[in-house]
């Protein structure tokens, strides 16, 4: 018989914060010292303690994993999208966690993308990169780069081993397979390529993990010779650079939370000086795009939901109006080609396409029957093009790729991703499931949209049980997207909720900014009225609901379990940022400073400090009846640290004693845990058994 050992308490050590004349003793500050092994010691016993307390559930978690597995065609292809001479792609082989990438030829008259149903190899295959190869010997691995040159001779890739999101970033001559001995240590996302490939810009971030210098490197010489094209010294902005579709510009993209300002330098002339677009103005947030002798603008200057301008190549600050503000309707980018344009929206709470010919046709929206979906465009590196190709999926159709012919406007489906047989050994069908939208009143009278899917014949007794997931932050929006995993549950007799909080942006610039800084508690709010809304009207029962969230999205878990904890029996809080005013207080931290335009700065204004510190988890523990809750971080995380559902975890250990709380830290992983597929595919059968435990399926 094997005796259970108690949970694990974390030792208490006052350290005193003084702000704004408040007092505030933080006892578990010290588990902020990653390199102290009293920190490793007790995130190991947390896990111990995790492992011990859901022993009894490794059964189920290898039934999911295995359900997740065989409902996935292992080895698989992407379809292909078309670059000058080539078809580029990415597949998957069975057993394998990553993608490899590969080209092939176009050959003579093929206009059409090759399409491999099984997932073999494309005939001719040339392979770019094996991210199998790359990550022998790590425990984690990651892409940060994958930049092909306009030549097709030169391929600019960063690997991440830890989960930092630091990156090395190294070139392949394509021709000749070999690597070039170019290598340049702590770079970032983001890379564009010169005209003629002999030059790459890239990006370094500070020490406070803010992207604020963008480089220049003459391919085949030492990264100590590169040289800074802009350096950002203004701690709220971030920077990044991309070429154009047309590939005529490198755009180097400066944005705080409220302002932007885009520079310019002609591909062909890369040792160029950058050409400011138009001064940055606070509150002003705009986009550009180049299309011949002019850049389009998406700007929200005096247009809370956005317009389009153009500008002359020439003069680019004189902006002529091209789309009128239209309020309620989101335009949130518009892509450049040769002989049309693309405009992505949203509106009543869904993403939508818009296509501007430029022949004098009339502008029109590309049309999808399902009342819940979500579409955008996928690869379209072609800049003169007679197709445009699309990425759509819903919360019962697989992801699925059209093209959309612009002269018939008619839809192609190309490819749908395949679910195979679940356990009964029956292939999916979408009509088994039910999707649809309810909505929920807030406290402040606003209705408040909830997204549902559920398999047909699920009651509307109140006896089901639910996963209500949430976000409600940076103006993201939680579109519908299709789950291999969430079939386990939905198969299960579990509803699937997915509540429009405000904070995102499924209804627009005015949803989001009426869930930032001192409105942030209606994020909260409108939680916790969607939740109880799915119990007073039959989808569910309180001691059926279970909330998922993750990052932001965990701060929103923590804030609802102090909220209201007898609306939900469990909460996973993924990566979650329950010590916001701690970090937000912290210049020296990543993100901070530019966060103080989301969540405001405490450190110079008190009554942002007093809003803070009345919502964020971590002040707010309190003696409560708690939801059973299960937090997951991993230790290399630059986003959200570690230490915060460390010390969340110790506090309402110590403070609500009766609660069942777990902590489970991945070692070696950053914010978006694992990194291989399969591993990603174990967590979220063990997230999901957890979650089946606390409905008594387990």
């Amino acid at each position: 018989m094997t005796t259970e050992t108690p949970a694990p308490v974390a030792k208490r050590v006052p350290t005193e914060r003084v702000h704004h004349d408040d007092i505030v003793v933080d006892e578990y500050a010290w588990l902020a010292a990653k390199d102290d092994p009293e920190t490793i010691a007790y995130l190991d016993a947390e896990n111990a303690w995790t492992e011990q307390r859901t022993a009894h559930l490794s059964g189920l978690r290898t039934e999911l994993f295995e359900e997740i597995r065989r409902r996935t065609q292992e080895s698989d292809l992407s379809v292909p999208t078309r670059k000058g001479g080539y078809w580029y792609y990415t597949r998957t082989v069975e057993g394998r966690q990553y993608g490899v990438h590969c080209r092939r030829a176009v050959r003579d008259g093929e206009t059409t993308p090759p399409i491999s149903a099984d997932g073999a190899p494309l005939d001719g295959e040339e392979i770019l990169l094996d991210g199998n190869l790359l990550a022998e010997g790590h425990d984690f691995f990651a892409l940060g780069a994958f930049d092909v040159s306009p030549d097709g001779r030169f391929l600019a890739y960063s690997t991440d081993f830890s989960g930092d999101e630091r990156f090395t970033l190294r070139i392949k001559d394509l021709v000749s397979g070999e690597l070039l001995p170019d290598e340049i240590p702590g770079t970032f996302y983001g890379t564009a390529w010169s005209t003629d490939a002999s030059v790459l810009f890239y990006v370094t971030v500070d020490e406070a993990w803010r992207p604020h210098r963008v480089w220049r490197h003459v391919i085949g010489t030492a990264a100590g010779d590169d040289v800074v094209v802009h350096a950002e010294d203004d701690e709220r902005f971030w920077v990044g650079v991309e070429l154009t579709r047309s590939e005529r510009f490198i755009l180097i993209d400066i944005a705080s939370k409220l302002t932007s300002e885009v520079r310019v330098i002609p591909a062909d002339n890369p040792t160029g000086e950058p050409a400011v677009i138009a001064p940055r103005r606070q509150g002003v947030e705009y986009s550009v795009e180049h299309h011949g002798h002019r850049f389009l603008i998406l700007h929200n200057d005096g247009a809370e939901d956005f317009a389009l301008a153009y500008a002359s190549a020439d003069t680019p600050g004189d902006w002529v109006p091209m789309i009128d503000h239209s309020p309620g309707t989101r335009l949130e980018a518009v892509d450049a080609f040769a002989d049309h344009l693309v405009v992505t929206l949203r509106s009543n709470g869904l993403t939508g396409l818009r296509v501007l010919p430029l022949d004098g046709g009339d502008a029109h929206d590309i049309e999808f029957p399902e009342p819940l979906h979500t579409v955008g465009l996928d690869g379209n590196p072609e800049y003169r093009t007679d197709r445009l190709r699309l990425r759509y999926t819903s919360l019962i159709i697989p992801d699925s790729v059209y093209d959309y012919d612009l002269a018939t406007q008619e839809l192609t489906l190309l490819r749908r991703r395949p679910v195979l047989p679940g356990p009964d050994g029956q292939p999916y069908q979408p009509e088994d499931y039910e999707q649809q939208r309810d909505w929920a009143l807030a406290d402040d009278g606003t209705r408040v949209p909830i997204s549902l899917v559920y398999r047909r014949g699920t009651p509307r007794d109140g006896s089901a049980p639910c996963v209500i997931y949430g976000y409600g932050s940076y103006e993201a929006s939680m579109d519908p997207w299709f789950s291999v995993g969430r079939l386990s549950l939905l198969d299960r007799g579990v509803i699937f909720a997915v509540a429009h909080i405000r904070g995102g942006g499924e209804l627009g610039r005015r949803w989001y900014d009426h869930g930032k800084m001192l409105a942030k508690k209606n994020t909260f709010t409108d939680f916790v009225a969607c939740a109880r809304h799915l119990a007073k009207t039959g989808w569910t029962a309180p001691d059926r609901l279970v909330a998922r969230g993750g990052s932001a999205g965990g701060l929103l878990m923590g804030a609802v379990a102090n909220l209201a904890p007898d609306a939900f029996t469990g909460i996973v809080a993924q990566v979650p940022f329950v010590d916001a005013l701690n970090t937000i207080l912290d210049p020296s931290l990543p993100l901070t400073v530019t966060e103080w335009e989301e969540w405001g700065n405490p450190l110079a204004d008190p009554e942002v400090y007093a809003y803070m510190k009345s919502y964020t988890p971590y002040e707010n523990v309190a003696p409560l009846d708690y939801p059973a809750i299960l937090a997951m971080t991993s230790l290399n995380d630059t986003r959200v640290f570690y230490h915060e559902p460390a010390k969340w975890i110790a506090r309402l250990r110590a403070v609500a004693p009766q609660g069942d709380y777990l902590l489970k830290t991945e070692m070696e992983a950053g914010h978006g845990g694992p990194s291989g597929r399969y591993d990603s595919w174990r967590e979220e059968a063990f997230i999901n058994a957890w979650i089946l435990d606390r409905f008594g399926r387990a």
